[in-house]
């Protein structure tokens, strides 16, 4: 494709040299640019693309994007912002894959993952071919592969996602949409056919700094959902709300495509009723506008219920019968670390679970306290180089619910560990807990092989904050540690 060419995808822009100039790839990172690549001068939050300009004309970059006139000797795409071009020139250049299937968006502080996952399920039990982007892994036809961003891809990525994805017939993609993705354009040009909303509490003020400029990035997909009506049915747009979440009701008015409601408090389009949770699992009525069902799904807790109403209500606008829909959901074991069970024949219960906000170990810790027979001990810490803010929220929480606290590090990041605790702390304090039932260590191992030895019969030890994780951050250096290895080796070490 000529640089010309894939200038027509933008109105505003001035070729600084040869339009004719071809190009065989793009790249927005110097270190992968390949001979013959448009190399995208993007600005991020703490390095500017236009600074490795050089390096990329050195490992044969074609062209540039840029939004000012660089003393170098290939051609360049000037514009008047780079990281839109990025979206909007990846785009024309993958051949707007993403019109090719029904993308699914969810978006939302809690629930994103378990809620794709559930309706990937439900889709390819169907029969359909379908594509996963979530913050386990990515699913391209009957291949997984690692998904390396801790948010939404970049608009690049995202794309060159889509064109693999389309080029093997997917039918839908189920996709995850962080605030991040949202915020920085990441999703712009992507065509989605339902958007989701989970819910929204407090998480990523480090970055959005205000609960209203939070709740107004998520917004941004429902917002962009269209403005247009069809009488096709393929071409409709959706947007499924927790209706027991506040902030569905500013979305349902950002949106043109149709509303559906999912919830449990209030009356809405897809409800469940007399819940029951055990142990084993959870068990309700569901009351909606394609009929009733008694649903028995082995996902435990009160907050699962959500995640599988918002997977029941967006297959049922996909025209998936009722019936079917929960003969997939009752067949879902486990969701990779989330109340992911950890067994070696004890007589204790482990779970490791992702919960690493105030809502997400709430949700969590009471689900568990609704089928504890016994204590429960809690395994957390928080997150290095976030917000501090919801530190001493989460040390409350988890005083609420727990018998027994090890505060200990999650990803330190560049942050000092024991200064992380130690802004948990007066939540702990606050919530008058016991000074003699939590410790601090900052060894993650250390704190969950204590847990593991400290609990007895009919206890539950939750270890929370990393889940499906493979490592821990610790100044920058990834180290191998998974939550459910180590907690294995524990209890093998202590029933011998």
């Amino acid at each position: 494709m000529k640089l010309n060419e894939l200038a027509s995808a933008l109105l505003i822009t001035h070729i600084h040299g040869d339009a004719n100039t071809e190009i065989t790839g793009i790249e927005a990172d110097s270190r992968k640019v390949k001979p013959g690549d448009l190399f995208l001068c993007v600005p991020g939050l703490t390095a500017d693309g236009h600074d490795y300009a050089p390096k990329a004309i050195e490992l044969g970059a074609a062209a540039l994007v840029t939004e000012r006139i660089l003393d170098v000797s290939v051609p360049q795409l000037v514009v008047k912002d780079a990281r839109y071009a990025m979206a909007a020139l990846s785009a024309h250049f993958y051949g707007y894959a993403s019109k090719e299937m029904k993308v699914i968006g969810v978006t939302g502080t809690n629930g994103k993952t378990t809620t794709t996952y559930l309706i990937e399920r439900i889709l390819s039990d169907q029969g359909f071919k379908t594509g996963l982007m979530g913050n386990i892994h990515i699913k391209i036809g009957s291949d997984y592969e690692e998904n390396k961003a801790t948010n939404t891809q970049e608009a690049l990525e995202l794309q060159r996602v889509f064109r693999k994805m389309a080029d093997v017939q997917t039918d839908y993609c189920i996709m995850e949409v962080s605030s991040h993705g949202l915020d920085m354009g990441r999703v712009k040009g992507v065509q989605f056919r339902t958007g989701i909303f989970t819910n929204l509490t407090q998480d990523h003020l480090d970055y959005h700094k205000t609960m209203e400029a939070y709740q107004a990035a998520k917004g941004l997909l429902f917002s962009r959902l269209g403005n247009g009506f069809s009488a096709a049915s393929a071409e409709r747009q959706y947007a499924v709300l927790n209706a027991d979440d506040s902030a569905s009701e500013a979305y349902s008015r950002l949106t043109a495509a149709q509303v559906i409601t999912y919830g449990i408090d209030r009356e809405c389009d897809v409800r469940a009723a007399d819940i029951q949770i055990t142990a084993q699992g959870t068990e309700f009525r569901l009351v909606s506008f394609a009929g009733e069902a008694l649903f028995r799904m082995k996902l435990v807790g009160k907050f699962n219920v959500y995640n599988a109403l918002g997977a029941i209500a967006s297959t049922l606008a996909e025209g998936v019968p009722l019936e079917q829909i929960r003969n997939s959901l009752e067949r879902v074991a486990v969701v990779d670390g989330r109340m992911e069970v950890v067994s070696e024949g004890q007589d204790f219960l482990v779970l490791v679970d992702y919960a690493h906000t105030p809502d997400g170990l709430e949700n969590a810790l009471s689900t568990i306290r609704e089928f504890a027979e016994g204590n429960v001990y809690t395994v957390f810490g928080c997150g290095g180089d976030r917000d501090r803010r919801k530190r001493p929220l989460m040390g409350e929480v988890t005083a609420k619910y727990s018998d027994y606290l090890y505060v200990t590090s999650d990803n330190p990041r560049t942050e000092n560990p024991e200064a992380i605790l130690e802004d948990i702390v007066p939540g702990i304090v606050g919530a008058g807990f016991p000074s003699e039932k939590y410790e601090l260590i900052a060894d993650r191992r250390l704190a969950i092989q204590k847990a593991i030895e400290g609990a007895g019969p009919k206890d539950v030890v939750l270890i929370a904050g990393k889940g499906h994780e493979t490592y821990q951050d610790i100044m920058g250096v990834k180290h191998d540690f998974d939550d459910r290895l180590v907690a294995k080796a524990a209890i093998r070490g202590r029933i011998g």
